[in-house]
Formats: structure tokens, C-alpha cells, sequence
């Protein structure tokens, strides 16, 4: 008979005593299912993945391309063209209109891997026990109510409640955000504990580092808290970032006014009694002509070059749009571990009952000094305490510590790695290998007590030189070594060590004096271990040691030698970022899943928290935990996390609701990441930040930007390159909008007089797409400007051009109107043909644009102020448009295709005349404007 029983997270098996959750999985938990029963439920609950997402095919994502008003009106435009008999301008339109589809279609991101990421996290094979019998099955074939059996180096394949395990470690740190390998039992908990303090439970796609354990399938596929956070990243709305709503905004107003000017074009020559015909082409000249066809392919150079600066600084952006989102960033999310610290665990402090010695050096590198509250040296030989306590931390380790390509790297548990780095520090004898590639225990183990969650303390036995004072007893014999928690390991000592080697009773008041310092310890978020030595535990020469060596023993014969306080330090240029950040204007808040106290030692450290209190929001900030969240009124939310500048112990559901909350009061959000419980909040955020040196797949792909060095200041950077890009991208609209315009109004004043058209649909082609390549696209290579890391962010709200930029567009395009005009009526006037005027009337378009340009490359200093050969890429397009213009007007071919003709040299000076007539009164306006300012 089928069963059915529950498999969401939220089943809360966690809450639920052993029996309890054996007779709700309708299982055993000795023999585990039986095949046909496995076999039913596989029928019912389905394979243990994760499912696909739809996703988009090449040719929907190429019809995308086409889904802009600006493209509707160009096409459109190529249709009419065609119609009337307009083969050049037509082919024209439609290779424009083909190119920007093509760049489109190149640079947007593949079907979203986010999700195939996570569904790699399960597969797995399982060592299941179905009948009595252990067999071997592919994790995608496990069942609700299967008893799986882990061990060390196993990735958890489905959802476990735990009913039996020996020294069970897992690493829960992509899933929680937890920094250190967590210690399971299978005690059953409050049901509101969070997931990443259920110790009773292991959760897919985690990682057994230590132990062994049988454990009953409490979930598998979309049902494990891996699927939830599948569900969630298929919920997280993709947003548009702030350059695409605005150019979209800016698209729709300027697709409207288009189209009016076009109609009203239409109607006012037909009114006056003009062929349709004619009337068709001037409306489609005017459209052609205010359309900033070069806009879409300005865009993505400019973006483009953005990429490659940001990847000079070891950014690499997947998604082009995210360089300019990084400009309009008003708040940072970061992750702790890994980004604002190195993700390597560091003893900073060593404590004795006579001094209390710091440590420098920062991660797994053996490299750093011993030191006194003066600064003086210290050394370790010379003080038995403290040489028992190094000796303690690094033979009590199963870590070792490898040089691999110039980088210190772990094997074990980062707490032992620490404590091994420590000892190397010291010059411990025997730590370091002769090759210095190495650093590992240095004195050979008989036996060992493990740690476990219960004894919360690793012992070991080693044969050495036993200490005349410890245990009271003398000569050579069996070495004892302990180090775990402080509680557990002062239980163990009847003895405090002295730096010269003596050793007194730890009486009530040592103890206390000593459970004081590490209070005092942890208190500023450093995770204290304690450490202590035993001397020989056996008599006699008929009895093996091993046999001997028991905890039942060791209760009462250590001498506690000292406690060693080690933390994940912050990355030494984190504080210096996190300044920049905050001189930009932009807010940087920490939303981690490690516990507060070690989340608030660091935020102090970077400084995103005074020395104050850390709750009722000191001058910088406060914490906030996933628990205070969620007993707040959700409409109170947004306000919390806005005051808040720390966040710690967060669920990956909390963090997807604080981007959201951030965003609900128009922030823009950069969201940092390196976990799987960080992927719905990357593909949330506005632009999503994954870690490339320890950041999961799932993150990398869910994200929009990676860091190669894992590294805040990298974000910082990538900021100040992003307001750069966006920058030159107003500098190319503020350049470009003048000549759309003013071509559409020449056109619109010579229907509104009943003139002829001073410049025809081709030519207005030729002067948009040869301008823009020659002349605008080199604005994408304009280098920062001075200041732009000490200016506030851009408003999201803001429109994308300001006042001033519009007034100084339709200056301009005024002048542009005003100038053409007027040299075609000169040029008329003086017996040129209609084709020489409008061949000088284009030369005006270019010369204007050309000089223009200078003026544009600040868009409030003047053009000299920021050097004319800072930017030569300018000076380059420049002589390949001035080229260009000769090309048009004198080559034969370019004129029968353009409809041009030669000019005499007197029509050459002319429109210099004219175009340095229009520059002055741009310098002039610049000038006005910055001295009212």
C-alpha cells in the first residue's frame, strides 16, 4: 500500500523525538524500507531532483531583440520607405535596425543556470539501508523515510533527521552562511529553532566533514530546504536595472513625441494641398531623423569597455547592464565570511595565568609575531604556559596546512587550522615541514579521545617527556594533550600552569577568573578554545596505554595551560572600502547567517558599527537578527532593516525579504554572495555580486557580477567604474539627442512653410550612423572623471537627463535648425544646385556634432579643462569622420547614392563659420551655468 507522508521543510521533524519521526516517515529505523515500499513512494513523490525551468529558445530571444518602440517606428519606417519606392533608404533602415538585433542577441545571458546549479548539488550516490541490507543507489532514486548512512567526505544527498551518529561535523556554510563546521546530535529541538541551529538534521547539498551517522529522509527534491531555495530563485524577479527602465522611459516619450511630429507632419502638408506621396516621405524623414539610431549600439560599447576595466580589477560582469546598476548603487549588501573577512579562521589572542600575549598574521599563512601588551616580543620557549598551549592546539588537530601556488591552504576544521598556524608562528619544534610546504601535528598520537558534541573536547596520547608538576607526577611517560571548550576543559584541570613551568590549584577563584577572561574574549566575537596538558595517567608496565586513556580518566588530572581566542579576520583594505563606500554616499550593510556577537565584532572592525551598544542604533548602525526580524510586524520591516547596518543569523528567505524591503524605499540594491542560501537574493538584487575563489556554482550563476578575489574593495572599485560608464552614456545621449532632434525639425518647418526638404531620409542615415561610430562611440573611452567616488548616487528616480541637459539638448538643436537653414537658403541664394545645399546643409550636421563633441566630454567643465589629448580615441574618430564627410561629397559614387554633389571651398568656409558660431554659444551657456552654480 502507498504511503503518504509529509516531505516540506516546514514538516518540522527537527521538533520531533526519534520515535516520533519513525512513525510519521511510516519506516524503520533499523532496517530502513523495503524495495517495494521505496519503490511505491519513489512512484508517488517523485525522483530526488530538482525541477527544470523553462526557458527561452534562440528564436524568441532573437524576436525579443525587436521589442522596443524605437525598433516598431524604425521598421515601420523601412516599410513605408520600400512602398514608396525608396530602395537605398530602406536597406538602410533595415541594416540598422538587423545590427542592433544582432549585438542584442550575442550579449544576452543563456537560459538561466542558476537552476541546473542547484539540481548538480544532489546528484550524488547514497549508501542506503532498504531491507537490513546496505546498498549504493543514486541519490536521485532516494525516498521519504529511506535511512541513509554518511559519513566524512559525504555530501548529504537528500534531507536527514539523524537517529544515530558518532563525532557527526557537517558544513552547513553554503546553505547557512555558519564559518565553522557545525556539531550534530540527534536531540530533538523547539520547533521555531531556525535551520541553521538544527543540529538533529542534515540538508542536501552540505557536506559531512567529520563523524558518521544514519539518518531517516525527511525530504528529498523540491521538498528539501535546497528546493525552497530552488523555489524562491524561480520566484525572485529578474528587475530591470536603472539603465534599461531609464532608457526604456526615455524610449516610450521619445517613440510618442516621434510619432506625433511624424502625423502631424502628414496632416499639415496634406492640409496645405501636397501630394501624400511626398507628404509620406517627409513624415518618414522626420521619424528616421529624431530616432537615435546609434543609441542601442552605443550602449552596448560603452558597457562593453566598462567589462573590460571592471575585469582589470578582477570584476567580471556577466551581465552587461550591471556595469552601470554598480553607478546607480545606493546600498551594499555584503556577506561576511569570505568578502568583508578572509575566510580564514586566525588566533589573535593567547590567555595564561600570567600574561596575555596578541598575535599578528592574518589567515592560514605560518607568518607573524607573539606579542606583549607593549608590543615587545614573545617567547614561547621561555614561557612554559603558553609553549604547553601551543603544543596543546596543534597536537590535539587533525588539520593540515599546505603551500599550494604561493596561497596557504586547509585540510580540516578551520579552528585546528588556526591553532596549527599559531604553533608554526611560534616556532614550535617539529610543526613546520623541512620543505616548509607543510605545516601538520608535530608530535606522533598513541591514542585519541575525538571530539563530540557531548564531550565537547578532543584528547590525545602521545609518547614524550611527561612534566614534573602536572598530575603530580615525574620522569618520562605518556603525554597528555586537551583542547575544546572552556567549560568542558576547566572541568577536566585540578591545575592552572605558570609561565615557569610550576603549576597551583585552579580553586574556585582561578576558575573564575579564567571563565571571566573568556567572556571577555568572546565578547568582541572571537570564538575561544581552551587548552591543557596531563602527565603520565598509567602505572605500571603490564597495561597499554591505549587501554587506559579514557575520558573517564582524564577527569581531574590536566593542568589547564591556557585559552587561545581566534577569529575569521576582516581583509586588511575592508575598512578602507567600506569608508569609500559610505564618502559615496552609498550605505553597506552585513546580512550573514553566523551568530551576532561575531557578526558585530566584525562590522566594528570595518567600521559599519561604533564601539557603542550594539542595539538602539548607535552613530553607525546596529544588528539585527533573523529572530528580531521575524517578530516584527512586517509593515515595520522596511524601516528595521534601513536603520540596521549588521544582520545576523538571516534564513535565505529573509534575505531575499531584505532586498526586498531595501528596494520597497527605491534603493538600489548590490547584493553580495558566495552560498546557495545567498541565490535567491543575487537574482533578486539589482545587480547580484558572487565570490569566484570560494563562491558555489548556484551563486555564480545566479548572479549578474563576479569577484575574482572575492574581495570588498574589488566592489568598491567596481562602483567607482560603473559611475564612469554611466557617465559616458549621458555624455553620448546629451551629444546625440540634439542632432535627432534638430533633423526632425528642420523637417517639420519646411512642411509647416511649404519648403523643400534641406536634407533627405538617406542623408539623414548617413549623418546618425557614421556620427555615432566615429564620432559618439568614442565618448565610451572618456576617462573618470576627478571626484565621481565623492559624489552622492544618482536618485533612482531621477530622470535619465536632467534640466540643464535638456535645455542644452534644445540649445542645440536650435541652433542646429537655425544654422541649417540658413546656410541652405545662403547657398541657394548664391546659385547652388539643390543637391550642393543639402551636401552643405549634412556638412553642417557633422561639423556642429564634430565640435560639439569636445564640448560634451565634461558635462560641466569646459572643454579644455580636462585636456584634449586625455581621450585619443577622440582625436581618432575625428579624422575618420572628417574622411568620411570628403568621401560623401566628392567621391561620384557617393553622390549618385546620397544624392550629394561637390562644394567650392567659400561653402567649406561657410559652415565653419557657422558651426563656430553654434560652439561659442554652447561654451557660453556651460560657462553661464557654472557660475550661477
Amino acid at each position: 500500500m502507498t504511503t503518504v507522508v509529509p516531505t516540506h521543510p516546514d514538516s518540522g521533524h527537527h521538533g520531533l523525538p526519534t520515535h516520533e519521526v519513525v512513525l510519521l516517515l511510516q519506516t524503520d529505523p533499523v532496517s530502513g524500507l523495503d524495495e517495494q515500499e521505496a519503490r511505491h513512494r519513489l512512484d508517488r513523490h517523485g525522483p530526488n531532483t530538482l525541477p527544470r525551468p523553462r526557458s527561452a529558445g534562440p528564436l524568441l530571444r532573437w524576436l525579443r531583440q525587436f521589442h522596443d518602440p524605437l525598433v516598431y517606428v524604425l521598421l515601420a519606417a523601412g516599410v513605408i520607405t520600400a512602398l514608396l519606392g525608396e530602395v537605398v533608404d530602406s536597406v538602410v533602415i533595415f541594416a540598422v535596425v538587423a545590427l542592433n538585433a544582432i549585438i542584442g542577441f550575442v550579449q544576452e545571458s543563456k537560459a538561466e543556470a542558476a537552476l541546473e546549479g542547484l539540481r548538480a548539488m544532489i546528484r550524488t550516490d547514497a549508501r542506503v539501508i532498504r531491507g537490513g541490507v546496505v546498498r549504493t543507489l543514486p541519490s536521485e532514486r532516494l525516498v521519504p523515510g529511506d535511512l541513509v548512512m554518511v559519513e566524512a567526505g559525504d555530501k548529504v544527498p537528500a534531507d536527514l533527521r539523524l537517529v544515530r551518529l558518532a563525532e557527526l561535523q557537517a558544513d552547513e556554510s553554503a546553505l547557512t552562511g555558519e564559518s565553522v563546521p557545525v556539531a550534530k546530535d540527534e536531540t530533538a529541538l523547539p520547533a521555531q529553532t531556525p535551520v541553521a541551529d538544527r543540529r538533529n538534521m542534515l540538508y542536501s547539498g552540505t557536506l559531512v566533514t567529520s563523524g558518521t551517522g544514519v539518518g531517516l529522509v525527511a525530504a528529498t527534491g523540491a521538498g528539501t530546504e535546497l528546493g525552497e531555495i530552488h523555489r524562491l530563485i524561480g520566484e525572485a524577479e529578474v528587475l530591470a536595472t536603472p539603465l534599461t527602465r531609464k532608457l526604456a522611459r526615455f524610449s516610450r516619450i521619445l517613440t510618442i513625441g516621434i510619432l506625433t511630429l511624424a502625423a502631424l507632419t502628414f496632416a499639415v502638408g496634406l492640409v496645405r494641398g501636397e501630394p501624400a506621396a511626398e507628404m509620406f516621405t517627409a513624415a518618414v524623414a522626420l521619424a528616421v531623423g529624431a530616432i537615435p539610431e546609434g543609441l542601442p549600439a552605443a550602449v552596448t560599447v560603452t558597457l562593453a569597455i566598462g567589462v573590460a576595466r571592471m575585469a582589470r580589477r578582477r570584476a567580471v560582469v556577466r551581465r552587461l547592464p550591471a556595469v552601470e546598476t554598480l553607478g546607480s548603487t545606493t546600498v551594499v549588501c555584503t556577506d561576511k565570511t569570505g568578502t568583508l573577512t578572509e575566510n580564514q579562521m586566525t588566533v589573535r589572542t593567547v590567555w595564561t595565568a600570567d600574561r596575555r600575549v596578541e598575535v599578528t598574521g592574518s589567515g592560514y599563512a605560518p607568518e607573524g609575531r607573539l606579542l606583549d601588551p607593549s608590543g615587545a616580543p614573545v617567547d614561547a620557549a621561555a614561557d612554559q604556559a603558553l609553549h604547553w598551549s601551543l603544543l596543546a592546539g596543534s597536537c590535539c588537530n587533525d588539520a593540515v596546512l599546505t603551500l599550494q601556488e604561493g596561497r596557504w591552504s586547509l585540510t580540516g576544521d578551520p579552528t585546528e587550522g588556526a591553532m596549527l598556524a599559531l604553533a608554526a608562528k611560534a616556532g614550535l619544534p617539529g610543526t613546520a615541514s623541512p620543505d616548509g610546504g607543510h605545516v601538520r601535528a608535530p608530535l606522533p598520537r598513541i591514542a585519541q579521545i575525538p571530539f563530540s558534541s557531548e564531550r565537547r573536547y578532543m584528547a590525545t596520547l602521545h609518547d614524550g617527556p611527561g612534566d614534573a608538576g602536572v598530575g603530580g607526577t615525574g620522569g618520562r611517560g605518556p603525554l597528555v594533550l586537551a583542547k575544546g571548550a572552556v567549560e568542558q576543559i576547566i572541568a577536566l584541570c585540578a591545575w592552572q600552569m605558570h609561565a615557569d613551568g610550576t603549576v597551583s590549584p585552579l580553586a574556585a577563584a582561578e576558575r573564575a577568573v579564567v571563565l571571566r577572561a573568556a567572556e571577555e574574549l568572546a565578547g568582541g566575537g572571537l570564538r575561544v578554545l581552551a587548552t591543557a596538558v596531563g602527565g603520565p595517567l598509567v602505572t605500571g608496565a603490564d597495561r597499554e596505554p591505549s587501554v587506559a586513556f579514557s575520558p573517564e580518566r582524564l577527569t581531574g588530572t590536566l593542568a589547564l595551560a591556557g585559552l587561545q581566542a581566534m577569529l575569521d579576520p576582516p581583509r586588511p583594505v575592508a575598512a578602507a572600502a567600506v569608508r569609500a563606500c559610505h564618502d559615496a554616499g552609498i550605505a553597506v550593510k552585513m546580512i550573514t547567517g553566523d551568530h551576532a556577537a561575531t557578526a558585530a565584532a566584525v562590522g566594528r572592525a570595518v567600521g559599519l558599527l561604533d564601539d557603542g551598544p550594539e542595539e538602539g542604533g548607535g552613530a553607525a548602525g546596529r544588528v539585527l537578527t533573523g529572530a528580531d526580524l521575524a517578530a516584527l510586524p512586517v509593515g515595520d520591516h522596511p524601516d528595521a532593516v534601513e536603520r540596521a547596518c549588521v544582520l545576523a543569523r538571516v534564513s535565505p528567505e529573509q534575505k531575499l525579504h531584505l532586498v526586498q524591503a531595501l528596494q520597497n524605499r527605491r534603493h538600489v540594491v548590490a547584493m553580495t554572495g558566495d552560498g546557495v542560501n545567498d541565490a535567491p537574493a543575487l537574482r533578486r538584487a539589482d545587480i547580484g555580486i558572487a565570490m569566484g575563489r570560494g563562491g558555489t556554482e548556484v551563486a555564480k550563476d545566479a548572479a549578474d557580477m563576479v569577484l575574482l578575489d572575492d574581495d570588498f574593495a574589488t566592489i568598491e572599485a567596481a562602483v567607482e567604474e560603473g559611475r564612469g560608464v554611466f557617465d559616458n552614456l549621458t555624455k553620448f545621449i546629451v551629444w546625440t539627442l540634439p542632432t535627432n532632434i534638430g533633423e526632425g525639425m528642420v523637417i517639420l518647418v519646411a512642411v509647416l512653410l511649404g519648403l523643400t526638404l534641406p536634407i533627405l531620409p538617406v542623408q539623414i542615415l548617413w549623418i546618425n550612423m557614421t556620427t555615432a561610430v566615429a564620432l559618439g562611440l568614442m565618448l565610451a573611452f572618456e576617462p573618470k572623471e576627478d571626484g565621481i567616488m565623492t559624489r552622492a548616487p544618482r536618485d533612482p528616480g531621477r530622470p535619465l537627463l536632467t534640466g540643464a541637459l535638456v535645455v542644452r539638448i534644445l540649445l542645440v538643436s536650435a541652433l542646429l535648425v537655425a544654422g541649417t537653414w540658413l546656410l541652405f537658403q545662403w547657398e541657394l541664394a548664391d546659385g547652388a544646385t539643390f543637391d550642393q545645399a543639402r551636401t552643405a546643409a549634412v556638412n553642417l550636421f557633422v561639423a556642429v556634432e564634430l565640435l560639439y563633441l569636445f564640448s560634451c566630454r565634461s558635462l560641466t567643465g569646459s572643454a579644455w579643462s580636462i585636456g584634449p589629448l586625455s581621450n585619443r580615441w577622440v582625436l581618432g574618430g575625428v579624422t575618420v569622420q572628417v574622411l568620411a564627410q570628403l568621401a560623401i561629397t566628392y567621391l561620384p559614387v557617393m553622390n549618385r547614392v546620397f544624392t550629394t554633389a561637390p562644394l567650392p571651398a567659400h561653402t567649406w568656409a561657410r559652415i565653419l563659420v557657422v558651426a563656430l558660431a553654434a560652439s561659442a554659444v554652447v561654451a557660453v551657456d556651460k560657462r553661464l551655468r557654472r557660475t550661477l552654480m
